[in-house]
C-alpha cells in the first residue's frame, strides 16, 4: 500500500508535468475508474497518470476505484458507460488478455466492447522464496531441486487466480519439468505476509510489491520475469538466464468504451505520450519499480491481440478454469 508521505510527495510534484496551454478534449470532469483497491500498485499507477494528464485532456480527472469480481467489475461499469471520454478504464493486463481464456464467460469482450488508448506503464514479476526453504538454496536449479526432495511442500502463492502471476508459476514449473501447486491469494500483501511466515515457500509478484522487503533481505528474488534484467534488480537473473523459458511483462493501460469519437482517442493518446517523456511521471514510476510504457493506440490494439493469442494455449493446458 502506497504509504501517506510518498502519496503527498507524489502529488506535491504535479506542478512539475510540462505541458503548455492547449485546448482541452474533454469539458466536464473525467474518472479513471480502476478495478482494484486505493493504495495498491494499479492505483498508485493511475493516480500517477492523473496528475499527469490534469489540464491537458481535460481540467479535472479524478481516480475512482471499483474493486470486485477480480477487476471484472470496473470493466463492466466502463463498457456501459457514455462514448465521450468522461470515463475511461485504467487496469492491468490480465482482465483483458487473460481472462477470456480463464473465465467459462464473460460479460464483457476486450475487443469489441472497449477502444484500446494505450499502455501506460510496465514492470516484471518476481519470483521469489521465503524462510520455508533452507538458506543454501539460492538459484532457481536450487529451488527445483528442493522441490524434487519435499514435493509435499512445492508449493507457491500467486496474487489472484487467473491472473498473470499464477500463469507464469504455471509456466516455470512445466520448464522446470516439476509439479508446483498454486496457492491463490486475494492480493500481493497477504501472499508476501505468508511468504515472510514461512507458511508458503515461494510466491510470484509485481516487483513492486516485494522490492523494499527483498533489498532488506527477508526474501530471496531468485528470477525476475522481463526479458532482460531488472534495473532495480540489477543482480536478480531472469527466469531465462536462469535456464527456464519463461518472459512476462505486466503492464497497466487505459481504455474507451467502443465508439468513443476518435477525435477523443488521439486527444488522450497525445495527452499519454506527453507525459510518458517527462521526468515528474519518469521519477514517480521509479519509485514503484515501474516504467514508462507508452503505445499508440494502433500499437496497443496488436499488443492485445498478441497477448490473447499467446495465454491461450498456456490457460488451456494448465486445465484451469475460474468458478466466478
Amino acid at each position: 500500500m502506497m504509504r501517506r508521505r510518498e502519496f503527498v510527495t507524489l502529488l506535491a510534484g504535479a506542478a512539475a508535468w510540462p505541458f503548455g496551454a492547449r485546448a482541452q478534449a474533454v469539458n466536464k470532469l473525467v474518472r479513471i475508474i480502476v478495478g482494484f483497491p486505493a493504495g495498491g500498485g494499479t492505483d498508485i499507477v493511475a493516480r500517477i497518470l492523473a496528475e499527469a494528464i490534469q489540464g491537458h485532456y481535460a481540467a479535472s480527472i479524478i481516480v475512482e476505484d471499483r474493486p470486485g469480481a477480480s477487476g471484472r467489475l470496473a470493466v463492466e461499469y466502463v463498457k456501459n458507460a457514455p462514448p465521450d471520454g468522461s470515463l475511461m478504464l485504467f487496469t492491468p493486463d490480465f482482465p483483458m488478455t487473460l481472462y477470456p481464456h480463464s473465465f467459462k464467460s464473460l460479460n464483457y469482450d476486450p475487443v469489441k466492447d472497449f477502444v484500446a488508448v494505450g499502455a501506460v506503464a510496465k514492470s516484471m514479476l518476481a519470483f521469489s522464496i521465503g524462510p520455508e526453504v533452507s538458506d543454501d538454496v539460492k538459484t532457481l536449479a536450487g529451488f527445483v531441486q528442493w522441490c524434487k526432495a519435499h514435493p509435499d511442500k512445492a508449493n507457491y502463492a500467486d496474487t489472484s487466480a487467473g491472473a498473470t502471476p499464477h500463469f507464469t508459476g504455471v509456466m516455470f514449473a512445466r520448464a522446470a519439468g516439476i509439479a508446483m501447486t498454486p496457492v491463490h491469494y486475494r492480493g500481493g500483501a497477504p501472499a508476501l505476509e505468508d511468504l515472510l511466515g514461512g507458511h508458503i515457500p515461494a510466491s510470484v509478484n509485481p516487483l513492486s510489491e516485494i522490492i523494499e522487503t527483498a533489498k532488506s533481505g527477508s526474501i530471496r528474488v531468485l528470477a525476475v520475469s522481463g526479458a532482460t534484467r531488472s534495473s532495480f534488480l540489477p543482480d536478480v537473473p531472469t527466469f531465462k538466464e536462469s535456464g527456464y523459458d519463461v518472459v512476462v511483462e505486466s503492464w497497466n493501460g487505459v481504455w474507451l468504451p467502443a465508439n468513443t469519437p476518435n477525435d477523443i482517442v488521439q486527444a488522450l493518446s497525445a495527452a499519454m505520450h506527453e507525459a510518458s517523456k517527462s521526468k515528474a511521471m519518469l521519477d514517480s514510476l521509479a519509485k514503484f519499480a515501474t516504467e514508462p510504457a507508452f503505445q499508440t493506440p494502433a500499437q496497443f490494439a496488436e499488443t492485445i491481440k498478441s497477448e490473447v493469442a499467446r495465454w491461450g494455449p498456456v490457460v488451456k493446458d494448465s486445465g484451469f478454469v475460474a468458478l466466478d
